[in-house]
């Protein structure tokens, strides 16, 4: 049943993607609050909202929310990115960037932020000057934010969805060289990126991820990861915790 809605999402993306030109900053969108009436300044649920993807792109709000998950319509949280790559930049490289036949691998490729930064609603985190606010999500979509254990500590919501993840994709370059945005030798699977590949992580499902006796995740597929190109398929749980958007099909 995930499986089927995460297609869904994914079929909604390319439809919204064909009217406006590009993949949307979220999948249900950022929290809304009334403007008026006797519930102004309330949390406006999220079945009310009119979203990036919801109603029109994919009608029932069952889609964004994991079968397992049963959080309310009216919860909200900020959300942490998730931990990136922590091999060694050198190693570990998936992709040659630059056409030599070389696997590559520059630091700027890496994932920019990890545990620890808050996501701010314009792609930054919170410590940037170029962020605007942080960015509140409906917990219901367990396909923008969802909580994993943490060894050693509390549980965390963590970012799933996301436009650009790395150094040279979200702009940290902007805040010395104004317009750096992008590079060539940036990870292409990115989906703020015009045409990004069949291989590029849309989302990923971590409510069926199982952990050991201290709270890390056990090796086997119990996550379900959304490529662009292709349907929902079961990832190892230990694999997408640790690398996050880097994973390959």
């Amino acid at each position: 049943s995930d499986i089927s809605s995460m297609n869904q999402l994914r079929a909604a993306l390319q439809l919204y993607r064909a009217d406006q030109g590009a993949y949307p900053p979220a999948l249900l969108g950022y929290v809304t609050l009334y403007t008026s009436g006797p519930n102004a300044g309330n949390v406006m649920p999220a079945n009310e909202i009119k979203s990036f993807l919801y109603p029109r792109r994919v009608g029932a709000m069952a889609t964004f929310q994991p079968k397992i998950s049963h959080e309310s319509l009216y919860d909200t949280t900020t959300a942490e990115y998730p931990n990136a790559d922590a091999r060694a930049v050198g190693s570990g490289a998936v992709l040659d960037l630059n056409g030599d036949g070389v696997l590559d691998d520059p630091a700027g490729a890496r994932q920019a932020y990890g545990p620890g930064s808050n996501v701010c609603r314009n792609g930054y985190v919170m410590s940037s000057p170029l962020c605007d606010t942080e960015a509140y999500f409906y917990r219901v979509s367990g396909y923008d934010v969802a909580m994993v254990q943490v060894p050693g500590g509390p549980p965390r919501m963590e970012r799933r969805y996301a436009l650009n993840w790395t150094y040279w994709g979200v702009g940290v370059d902007l805040e010395t060289s104004p317009g750096s945005l992008g590079s060539a030798m940036d990870d292409p699977r990115q989906l703020g990126y015009l045409d990004p590949p069949e291989n590029t992580v849309v989302t990923w499902n971590s409510f069926y991820r199982e952990y050991d006796e201290n709270k890390a995740p056990v090796t086997g597929r119990h996550d379900i990861v959304l490529f662009v190109g292709g349907s929902a398929k079961a990832y190892d749980s230990r694999a997408i915790s640790e690398r996050s958007w880097r994973i390959l099909p």
